[in-house]
């Protein structure tokens, strides 16, 4: 089932209410896998499907390799959420993320630092 643009934009704010709520309990300096339990677990109690960790096939010119990329989090099929606990964003987290997007046909993905004072400061929203 394809959503809309409003029902993406939707979701996406559900899924970074649910990030505030965290980063609002738990404030910075932990691990990002302590982060990334907490965000399933608000996302599950507010009714959202999600993926954990799903195994990702990568592709090379028509060929199923055995590597496997891992994205963080995958909601409702439609949105991927990378967790990061870094002093700043990188490049290369963005660039990680376009990847996940690349590969799962997937067209939103959500970069969370949660080693923010405030998270939305911490938030990269990108389209492919």
């Amino acid at each position: 089932m394809t959503l809309s643009h409003s029902e993406i934009e939707d979701l996406t704010g559900r899924i970074i209410g649910a990030g505030i709520e965290v980063h609002k309990h738990l404030g910075a300096g932990l691990l990002e896998s302590t982060y990334e339990d907490c965000l399933c677990w608000e996302l599950e109690q507010a009714g959202i499907r999600i993926r954990r960790q799903p195994l990702i096939a990568v592709l090379y010119k028509g060929r199923r390799l055995r590597s496997c990329y891992r994205p963080d989090i995958v909601v409702e099929d439609k949105v991927v959420i990378e967790v990061k606990a870094a002093e700043r964003l990188a490049d290369a987290h963005k660039a990680q993320l376009l990847t996940y997007l690349k590969h799962t046909d997937l067209k939103v993905g959500l970069l969370f630092n949660f080693n923010t004072r405030r998270l939305i400061d911490g938030i990269v929203r990108i389209s492919n």
